[in-house]
Order: structure tokens, then C-alpha cells, then sequence
């Protein structure tokens, strides 16, 4: 049976929950495979908004077993308050699974990750202040601590001493500040033990069993192909792999079980943070898209930049990702316009690129070239068949079809569950 990789084709915050909320009925397993609570998805059901930040999408599913991959950073905390809210509105999460090799945020991450921000001042990258880089960070430097390290007081105390030994030099010697207690950071995350125990699991064996017995299973990314550690626009990028690659090493699913890729692409183009942003708009129709989208952070609140669609971004997006399915969320926020333009490729210092230039500096001083496309004038949040839009709504998700090298196969008319529209199957056929 199918494994269906999940991501998102720019800057994140394309609706990726929304996407697999979708295909819930349709999956056994949703495995969140990178990032950690820097980033959420906002799902609505039934007019009832849910904001997950940490916890797969797929936990709004009952039929669904909801998975934190191994290529996850996982902050307790944070996890608690989540899983404490869904269940005070009714949602079981007794099912979830955490993979014992997930890696633990340990509070000097978190200051870690704020006064290293503040101090690049003007060249800071625009991390949220989670402490999701300095724990991939301590994660590669092979000091970090795992899930599986609370359940061994020993180790743990041993890791943690281990860790702060150069930490505490960093946090006292170059930022003034106070050197952090091994046991406090001990007890803290024994606190959780008792609590976490039951979601603990091997999950890549899980994961392996469930396909042998022809389950479906869908890998969904943190984050986006733009913000991938290695794919992205580096340095103002997340600090793991959020593109498809990322779902076999933070999920334990090789790749010859990967069926279908799908990337949820929004029908214009935002990010928060730093770094450079071609179509970005800094003018009325910025301002009406952001409000009218309600662009607004999932996770931080923070207002997100806002640009036209981006072609060169999408067809990006496609290649590095194998993408075999588009799925275009927010076309409706296009209903008030006139005409919509589209980016198509980019002018750099008088020569057109139709694929992303080669280097940063490249894309840092990116002309955006438009293509306008005339808009419909009415509300299609009613449609569910693509024959009920409006021909020139028709028309704008054909043109973009024709452009990223895939089909699009679902398109997102408004935000609620049953305001969607799907072609075709991701599932096959």
C-alpha cells in the first residue's frame, strides 16, 4: 500500500494540515518526520479551529494513528500542553506514538537559541526561539538527548553533564549569562517520564509492519522545500531536511516504499522570518492578501511577509522534490481581484532565469517577471467540482499546472474541511 510523502512547495504555511485532514478517512498512519514546534498547521473543522504546533495533523483523524518521527525535536512541554488541549475539547490522543530515537529540547536550547538571535542583531536569521536549531545542532555534534535517554537516569545525568560542559563556557563567557544546573535540567525532564512512557515506541518497526500488512501511511513535513537546511534559501532556513528526502530519514521508511509526493502550494506566496523574498509585496494588495488570507503565524502570531505565486519557486519545488501531486490551497482568496499576477521567471542584472539562479546572490537581486492573468469576481468557496468555478478561475489553475511539472490534483477554496476540490487521486490513478 502507498507511503505518501506531505510538503510544502514554498516558504511553509501553504495549509499542509488542511491537505492531510483531506485524505484522513483515506490513511492508518500520519508521521511527522522533521522540525519541531517552530512551526503549526491551523485545521478547521465544522467552524471549530485547531492549531497544532508539535502533534501530526493526522490526530484529528479517530481512524488515524498519529506518529512523531525519529527526525523530530521534541519539547515536552509543549507536547503536554497540546496533547492536555485537544483532549480538553474532546479529541483522543491516546493513540499517538513517539519514537524513542526523537531528540529531547532541553531548556539551554532554548536559551541558547535566544541570546544567539539577539546577538547576530542585523544578521539575525529569524528563528522563532524554540530551540530547535541548537538541538539539531547537539543532534549532529552527537551530544544530544534522546526520548529513549529519560528512561535511564544514568545516561541521562550523564548526557546532560556532558552537554553543559561547553554550553554552560558559551552562555557564562560570551553572552554573560548564568551557567545552567545539571540537575535542574535532570529533574525537569524526568518530570515527564511517567507521562511519556505510553507513547514510546519503535516506530520505524511500526511503521515497516503496518505497510506488510497494507496500511496507508503519510509522511508530513515542518515546514517547506524554501526553508530546507540543504535545498532552502540558506542561511535563512529551518534546521532540518523538510523536503521529501527528509521522510525516509526522520521516519525509518526507505525510499522504495514511497509512492507519491504531494506539495501543498498556496495560491500566492508568503514567509516569516529573514531572507530574501522575490514576488514580496509591500503595497495595498500585500496588505489585502495577508488579511484576507488571515496571514498571520500559527505558531508565533507573527505577521508573514506576503508575495504574488511564484512559478520558478513551484517548478523548484517539483524537481528537487519528485512531486507528483500539486495541491492549491487559498484560491480563493483571489475572489475580490480584477486581474492576478503570476511570477514566471526572474530578471537578474538583465538576464531571465525560468529556474532559481545558482546562488544566493543571485536570488537576492531577483526581478520577478509577470505574467497577468484576469480574475473571476465571485465567491467560490460553494464549488466542489472544477467545472463549477468560474472559467478563469479554471483558466489560473491550468496555467499553473502547465508551468510546475505537475498536475495539481486538489484546490482549496476556502478554509473549511469540505471546501475543496479534488481532480484527482493522490493516491493513484
Amino acid at each position: 500500500m502507498p507511503v505518501i510523502v506531505l510538503i510544502g512547495a514554498q516558504w511553509g504555511d501553504e495549509g499542509k494540515g488542511k491537505a492531510t485532514d483531506l485524505l484522513g478517512d483515506r490513511l492508518d498512519y500520519v508521521v511527522k518526520f522533521n522540525g519541531g514546534n517552530n512551526a503549526g498547521h491551523t485545521v478547521v473543522i465544522d467552524g471549530e479551529k485547531y492549531a497544532l504546533h508539535l502533534l501530526p495533523s493526522g490526530i484529528l483523524s479517530s481512524n488515524v494513528i498519529p506518529v512523531i518521527g525519529n527526525g523530530v525535536v521534541v519539547d515536552l512541554n509543549v507536547l503536554f500542553q497540546e496533547i492536555d488541549g485537544l483532549e480538553a475539547r474532546g479529541i483522543d490522543t491516546s493513540r499517538l506514538r513517539i519514537s524513542a530515537n526523537a531528540h529531547v529540547i532541553a531548556s539551554y536550547n532554548r536559551s541558547l537559541d535566544k541570546v544567539s538571535e539577539r546577538f547576530l542583531g542585523s544578521r539575525r536569521i529569524g528563528t522563532t526561539g524554540r530551540g530547535i536549531g541548537p538541538t539539531y545542532a547537539d543532534k549532529m555534534n552527537r551530544v544530544g538527548i534522546r526520548v529513549q535517554d529519560l528512561f535511564d537516569e544514568s545516561i541521562l545525568r550523564q548526557k546532560v553533564t556532558a552537554a553543559l560542559l561547553f554550553k554552560n563556557q558559551v552562555l557564562s563567557k560570551i553572552y554573560n549569562r548564568s551557567a545552567v544546573k545539571v540537575e535542574e535540567v535532570v529533574q525537569e525532564l524526568l518530570s515527564y517520564v511517567d507521562r511519556l512512557r505510553p507513547y514510546v515506541a519503535d516506530t520505524a518497526l511500526e511503521l515497516s509492519q503496518a505497510l506488510d500488512n497494507e496500511k496507508v501511511v503519510l509522511c508530513e513535513a515542518g515546514q517547506a522545500t524554501l526553508l530546507d537546511v540543504d535545498h532552502g534559501t540558506y542561511p535563512f532556513v529551518t534546521s532540518s531536511n523538510a523536503t521529501a528526502g527528509g521522510a525516509c530519514t526522520g521516519s525509518g521508511i526507505p525510499p522504495t516504499r514511497i509512492d507519491r509526493v504531494v506539495a501543498v502550494l498556496k495560491a500566492f506566496t508568503s514567509r516569516v522570518g529573514e531572507g530574501p523574498f522575490p514576488t514580496e509585496l509591500h503595497d495595498k494588495w500585500g496588505d489585502y492578501l495577508r488579511e484576507v488570507g488571515h496571514e498571520y503565524g500559527t505558531t508565533t502570531g507573527r505577521p508573514r511577509r506576503i508575495g504574488w505565486l511564484d512559478l520558478v519557486i513551484g517548478r523548484y519545488a517539483q524537481r528537487i522534490n519528485g512531486v507528483t501531486d500539486f495541491a492549491m490551497t487559498k484560491l480563493d482568496n483571489y475572489d475580490g481581484l480584477d486581474e492576478i499576477p503570476v511570477c514566471v521567471a526572474y530578471d537578474v542584472n538583465g538576464v531571465r532565469h525560468d529556474e532559481m539562479p545558482i546562488n544566493q546572490t543571485d536570488f537576492h537581486h531577483a526581478k520577478p517577471i509577470y505574467e497577468t492573468l484576469p480574475g473571476w469576481k465571485q465567491d467560490i468557496s460553494g464549488c466542489r467540482k472544477f467545472e463549477d468555478l468560474p472559467v478563469e478561475a479554471q483558466a489560473f489553475v491550468e496555467f499553473v499546472e502547465a508551468r510546475v511539472g505537475a498536475r495539481i490534483s486538489i484546490v482549496g477554496v476556502g478554509p473549511g474541511r469540505e471546501a475543496v476540490i479534488e481532480r484527482h487521486s493522490v493516491l493513484g490513478g
